[in-house]
């Protein structure tokens, strides 16, 4: 026990905390062994502690030590920042370059994030933790390395392989020994101590007296969730400590600085939607061949009424299809008129029903633009500038399409 409390101590790490410890105890006992480390719980718990330990305890301690955030680095260039590039592999590769499994050889990689990994560079890794072999983006020559990989993730991973987002396999290899961080809600002792340390943190670094909580305060701290976890009470310390002139902290100052979370609802996971659309694209589409449909059905019917002439025989056949259209109404209520038209008609004077509709005027957007320009003009004695704002145009406009239309 002696040697734990040192240990945090050394790391800054506090608390006393049962499930703290035992994982502290796992990282002390893997430490001078070489078998991967899979670190994992909620984000801002001090997953980034771990590897720390482990490194300084194991025999590569004097070797390199580089974390590396998987979930910070583009898709594109992860290969090639893990383990590096020939010249020429691609656009912008000037020069070789060394990837993080090259330069830590002989020392430990720590992934941050590593369920943020893309499948195909996982697969390079599993390589990497099989048989210490990767091959550099754009070359085909194989490289060895012997690092100690630690990893850590925040992300459900039995959920991410059954969605196929991270292999299995390479999860098995990951996790020989699984080290996870309680939350720091399942940790109700020690907010109160690490509230404290933060505040006498921020009190040296402000050069200001340190910050007190009252017994209410301390209560109202302890029973709040804390859902950004240590990150989350470290910002809470610092905010009070910088904007609060007394020293001493009540409950009800307290709560001003801690977020309204009961208005929260939880979110529904893995539910069946009752809508069977998606996006209201999906929903314009289903319109759109509905009444796709509704007119395929119209031209049926108009054929059938043009071919046989019998408005009710054509009811008849056709009364589901009638249905359809008009909403499931009552027939009886639709007045269904059909014209007959001669079919054989020897001369123009048969079709005096039809009424011929002569086309008055230009249809042309131009005509009609040249033509409101021109009256326009002529109602303000050709000033330009006049005309201009009455069309709702720049003047520079309006003597462009006077060239344009050699007005």
């Amino acid at each position: 026990m002696e040697n734990l409390q040192a240990l945090k101590q050394r790391f800054g790490i506090i608390g006393n905390d049962i499930h703290l410890n035992r994982a502290l105890e796992k990282a002390v006992r893997v430490a001078p062994t070489d078998i991967s480390v899979l670190v994992t719980g909620e984000s801002g718990v001090g997953k980034e502690n771990i590897p720390k330990i482990i490194h300084s305890l194991s025999h590569r301690k004097h070797a390199k030590y580089i974390a590396v955030n998987c979930g910070a680095i583009p898709e594109g260039t992860i290969d090639s920042e893990l383990f590096g590039h020939e010249k020429g592999a691609f656009t912008g590769a000037t020069q070789d370059r060394k990837g993080y499994f090259e330069v830590a050889d002989g020392g430990t990689i720590f992934l941050d994030e590593v369920g943020e990994l893309p499948l195909t560079t996982q697969v390079r890794l599993l390589r990497v933790l099989e048989n210490g072999e990767f091959i550099k983006v754009g070359s085909s020559k194989v490289l060895k390395t012997n690092v100690r990989i630690v990893a850590a993730t925040n992300v459900n991973m039995q959920s991410a392989i059954e969605k196929e987002k991270f292999r299995e396999d390479l999860y098995y290899r990951l996790s020989t020994v699984e080290i996870n961080l309680p939350p720091l809600r399942e940790r109700n002792e020690d907010i109160h101590l690490l509230f404290r340390k933060f505040a006498a943190d921020f009190a040296q670094k402000y050069r200001m007296p340190s910050i007190r909580l009252d017994e209410n305060a301390v209560k109202v701290l302890m029973n709040f969730r804390f859902p950004g976890n240590i990150r989350q009470l470290k910002n809470l310390a610092e905010q009070i400590s910088v904007i609060e002139e007394e020293r001493s902290i009540g409950a009800q100052k307290l709560q001003q600085y801690l977020p309204n979370n009961s208005g929260n609802l939880p979110a529904i996971i893995g539910g069946k939607k009752e809508n069977d659309f998606s996006t209201e694209r999906d929903i314009m589409y289903k319109i759109l061949f509905d009444m796709r449909n509704d007119i395929n059905d119209l031209k049926k019917l108009t054929l059938d009424l043009m071919k046989n002439g019998n408005v009710e025989e054509v009811q008849e056949e056709n009364h589901r299809l009638l249905e359809k259209i008009y909403n499931n109404k009552d027939l009886e209520e639709l007045d269904i008129e059909v014209l007959n038209v001669p079919q054989n008609s020897p001369s123009e004077k048969d079709y005096d029903f039809i009424e011929t509709i002569e086309e008055d005027e230009s249809l042309s957007l131009q005509d009609k633009e040249i033509e409101m320009i021109k009256k326009s003009l002529e109602k303000n004695n050709n000033k330009r500038k006049l005309a201009a704002k009455e069309l709702g145009i720049s003047e520079r406009t309006l003597y462009r399409k006077i060239k344009q239309y050699d007005l």
